[in-house]
């Protein structure tokens, strides 16, 4: 099975969105009643369906492995809490992302760099196509979008200040977040976020 999964294209923390799917989850809809919701009602208030389709998929993807105490999280913390539990959950369901932070945000951090940028990734990027070929065999459009992505999740996890600059900024795990990760062995998820504290 492949280690990584370009899914992450479909989009960044999106807040908004997921809160609305975490109570989807929470209600305990059956899938074809989910997709209607998204679909039929348009609660995620998306000009097409296919946007909104998309989107939802990601996001249950992302949470639907989770314990639903991440998704009461989402759906009733603060803004802040709520988008921290999207950040675990978004590293949970993409290693490109969490290995990415590991591997390249944590030595920037180290070693004192001021701020990280494309290139990081570029290299990073290569070596993940020996780490797993199927990323080699993704078009560059996709690989390009999926750096997009993962530095707007950096920004809007404040982990750098914006996706123009791309500052490293200090990042603080919040303690209901850590304490959720450490309840429900979220191991992988705690070292990430852990390596940039």
């Amino acid at each position: 099975m492949s280690k990584y999964n370009g899914e992450i294209v479909a989009g960044s923390l999106l807040v908004k969105e997921s809160r609305i799917i975490a109570d989807l989850l929470l209600r305990g809809l059956e899938e074809k009643k989910f997709y209607q919701e998204v679909l039929v009602s348009n609660v995620l208030q998306k000009r097409s369906p296919a946007s909104a389709k998309r989107q939802a998929k990601l996001i249950r993807n992302r949470l639907l492995p989770l314990h639903k105490d991440f998704w009461i999280m989402i759906r009733d913390g603060s803004y802040e809490q709520s988008g921290q539990t999207l950040f675990a959950a978004s590293i949970a369901h993409s290693h490109l992302l969490g290995d990415f932070i590991m591997q390249t945000v944590q030595l920037s951090i180290k070693t004192f760099q001021k701020q990280i940028s494309y290139r990081d990734w570029d290299s990073f990027f290569e070596e993940c196509k020996h780490r797993d070929p199927v990323t080699s065999i993704w078009a560059e459009s996709t690989t390009k979008k999926i750096r997009q992505v993962i530095f707007r999740i950096l920004a809007e996890a404040q982990v750098i200040d914006s996706t123009k600059n791309m500052n490293l900024i200090p990042f603080s795990l919040l303690p209901g977040v850590k304490e959720l990760l450490i309840r429900h062995e979220e191991n992988y998820v705690l070292k990430c976020l852990e390596a940039i504290q």
